[in-house]
This record gives C-alpha cells, sequence and structure tokens, in this order.
C-alpha cells in the first residue's frame, strides 16, 4: 500500500498562488501539520519514506521520518507540476479562456511548464513499480502528483484530477485489489483536528 502524503501548508498554497518548482518553506503552521502527521503515522511500520526533492515536502517528510525511525529516500518524480512562467503567479490572474484550455487538455503546457499528461507519465511509472511489493510505502508529494497517482489507480483519464480537491498535510492511498491499482482512501484530515 502508497500513502500519499501533500506538504504541509506554504505562504505560497495560502495565498492562492500557482507553486510548482518555486521552493517556498512551511508556514508555522504547516510545520504543527506535518508534526500531526508524524503523530498519525507513529507504529504505522512503513518499509521506506520517499519525497519530492523540494524543501516543503521535505520538511513534512523529515516530521514523519523523526517518528517512524526511517530516513528520507528523494525521488525526482514526485517534484511538483513545472508551471514554467505560472510558477508563484495568483491562481486568479490566469484568464479564464487559458485555464478553460488548460483544464481540458491534458497536454496543454503552461509556456516553459510540463502537461498535465506529462506529470500523469512519470508518477503513474512510479506507482506501478511502487505496487509490486507489498511494503507499506510513504510517500511525500505535491497536490499534482496525488492527484495523478490517484487518477492512475482510478484508471480514470487525466483531466480527472480538475474534480479533485486535496487539501495540506492530507492522506490518501493506494493499493492493489484483485491484481489492480485501487484507491483505498481519499484526503483524510482527521489527525489535523
Amino acid at each position: 500500500m502508497i500513502l500519499l502524503i501533500r506538504h504541509g501548508q506554504t505562504a505560497s498554497n495560502r495565498d492562492g498562488l500557482l507553486v510548482g518548482r518555486i521552493d517556498p518553506p512551511l508556514t508555522e503552521l504547516g510545520e504543527s501539520q506535518a508534526q500531526r502527521l508524524g503523530a498519525r503515522l507513529q507504529g504505522s511500520n512503513p518499509a521506506f519514506i520517499l519525497s519530492s526533492p523540494l524543501s516543503r515536502a521535505r520538511q513534512t517528510s523529515d516530521a514523519i521520518a523523526a517518528s517512524t525511525g526511517l530516513t528520507v529516500e528523494i525521488e525526482d518524480r514526485l517534484v511538483e507540476m513545472n508551471y514554467g512562467e505560472w510558477d508563484g503567479t495568483p491562481i486568479a490572474d490566469v484568464p479564464i479562456e487559458v485555464w478553460r484550455q488548460w483544464r481540458s487538455d491534458p497536454e496543454f503546457k503552461p509556456p516553459g511548464g510540463e502537461s498535465l499528461h506529462d506529470v500523469s507519465r512519470r508518477v503513474g511509472s512510479l506507482m506501478g513499480e511502487l505496487l509490486l511489493s507489498d511494503d507499506l510505502v510513504i510517500v511525500v508529494s505535491h497536490v499534482s502528483p496525488i492527484k495523478a497517482a490517484l487518477t492512475w489507480a482510478l484508471g480514470a483519464p487525466d483531466q480527472m484530477v480538475w474534480r479533485m480537491f486535496i487539501d495540506v498535510a492530507s492522506i490518501s492511498s493506494i493499493g492493489m485489489r484483485q491484481g489492480a491499482p485501487c484507491m483505498l482512501g481519499f484526503n483524510e484530515t482527521a489527525h489535523l483536528s
């Protein structure tokens, strides 16, 4: 089984910015959320922890590692979508026509960025590798790769990501049932209460 964990809050996602490869740290609340994730996962006995190389994911995965006694392995395929020239832009500033095109065409790329299909390919390849084992794996990543992993598990088209909402510091999970990947849990946040 794979636990898909979104990093804790940053000022950029709190403020409604597209946050891809820019690398803001967690806010004080984000650090608290990471600690709560660690407490929630203590005793879960994962085989290993994989993290995006970006600092917001690293800070979150380090808190989980401290509670599980494991070290974090960096996995580049877990990095957030490359928003190119839009990285750091308020979502509200993306023109509505462009937003509609982005939501309807999984091959659409922001200027200098990558497409949703690009993210789905790299994340899907990793999920397929991880589910070859029966081990519990903790994956700490970002909203787009987590949505891509869930879409992959459901066998749904890439555009399905636009119909999902993933909270910061949430836990979703995928596993194998009857020889096929499936979604086991979605956007769990009870540990934050």
